[in-house]
């Protein structure tokens, strides 16, 4: 690992960390307390993705629906209005919208097939955008004059790579640069996932194998061929299923690349120095 110890990690002039896990336990607000500190520059993979990777998919699905409109056609057609994406640190949605929920095209659901064209069109991005961290690790400081390094992943990071590859492209590369922490949560927390999820269902990213067993499985319970799928059911149906098959491939990329600590842990760093403390302490239990 990057750092061997916990004084190793004290004494170093220039801390690089990548935080994984299921979203909704405190990467992002982490990563913007640390920002807020001054010293530390934020690389959010997400908006990478949705940016650089992504941004012309999302555009040009936004221009396509403008399209069926004759007024908005007219104005496209003549370049006379544009249309992009807004996408923030804060505001990702371009990026979920865009990657849709597969069914009843009534219920804004997609076609299985394109919908699975979209999820490898997200797959592709992430890679690329996990594979762009030493670019940004050396931009930060060479350009910017940042000592310190996050890369804020997304919960999806776990279903592109093999934690038990020592030679896993994705994971050797960000060992390499990064130090790799898992933030944790307990099962009171991925119960209260499951609930806001309930409440409002998002768009997710899914290994290809899990989302072909899940919709076969969701067909077969249902009764239902996929133009009679309830777009948000089957998300919602997915959810709890999707956090139990990620949860073992998070610990072995803890045990084998990183370190863990826990989420109730998180929740009490307040400044840069409480979170070295933490790290400090994640590293002499390892």
């Amino acid at each position: 690992m990057l750092y061997t110890s916990a004084q190793d990690w004290l004494n170093a002039t220039h801390k690089k960390i990548l935080f994984f896990g299921m979203s909704g336990l405190g990467k992002t607000y982490l990563s913007n307390m640390l920002r807020d500190q001054g010293d530390w520059f934020h690389y959010s993979i997400d908006y990478r993705i949705g940016t650089r990777y992504m941004g012309e998919y999302i555009a040009d699905n936004a221009k396509r629906e403008a399209m069926k409109n004759p007024f908005l056609r007219e104005l496209l057609m003549s370049d006379s209005i544009y249309i992009g994406s807004n996408i923030t640190f804060e505001n990702l949605t371009p990026v979920s919208s865009y990657l849709g929920k597969p069914g009843d095209e009534a219920k804004g659901g997609l076609p299985y097939a394109e919908y699975t064209r979209r999820q490898a069109q997200f797959r592709t991005a992430e890679i690329a955008a996990l594979l762009d961290t030493p670019y940004f690790i050396e931009r930060a400081g060479a350009l910017y004059g940042y000592p310190h390094f996050i890369c804020d992943t997304g919960g999806s990071i776990c279903e592109w790579v093999n934690p038990a590859d020592p030679d896993d492209l994705v994971l050797k590369t960000l060992s390499e640069h990064t130090l790799m922490i898992w933030i944790e949560g307990s099962e009171a927390h991925t119960a209260e996932l499951i609930r806001r999820f309930d409440r409002a269902p998002k768009p997710m990213s899914y290994q290809p194998a899990f989302l072909e067993r899940a919709w076969a499985e969701y067909l077969d319970q249902k009764g239902c061929d996929e133009t009679q799928v309830d777009p948000d059911d089957f998300i919602r149906w997915t959810y709890a299923q999707a956090l139990a098959h990620r949860q073992p491939l998070y610990a072995q990329m803890a045990q084998n690349w990183g370190v863990s600590v826990k989420a109730e842990e998180i929740a009490k760093v307040k400044s840069a120095q409480d979170f070295d403390q933490l790290i400090a302490m994640a590293l002499e239990r390892r």
